[in-house]
């Protein structure tokens, strides 16, 4: 994941954890892997609906970007957004 910073782009990751028993520990072992990429995250448990939310604001390529997103949204019972600026 090295790339020159002129390819790098800032982005927001938007992740909803609706069950964090079975899924937490697979959302935080791939967040780990693009920890470099990570510039903050934050998280918080919403219990009115009774879900985890983690913004995650990154710095990497749109590539890296699609294989985060990608990997994140493969997890049951894990929902992604993400957008760049």
């Amino acid at each position: 994941m090295e790339q020159q910073i002129a390819e790098r782009r800032l982005g927001i990751v938007g992740i909803v954890i609706n069950d964090r028993r079975s899924s937490a520990k697979k959302v935080n072992e791939i967040l780990g892997r693009y920890g470099d990429s990570i510039v903050a995250r934050t998280g918080l448990l919403y219990e009115s609906r009774g879900v985890h939310i983690i913004s995650v604001f990154i710095d990497l390529s749109t590539n890296d970007l699609g294989a985060l997103t990608g990997k994140l949204g493969m997890i049951p019972g894990v929902q992604v957004k993400s957008f760049l600026f």
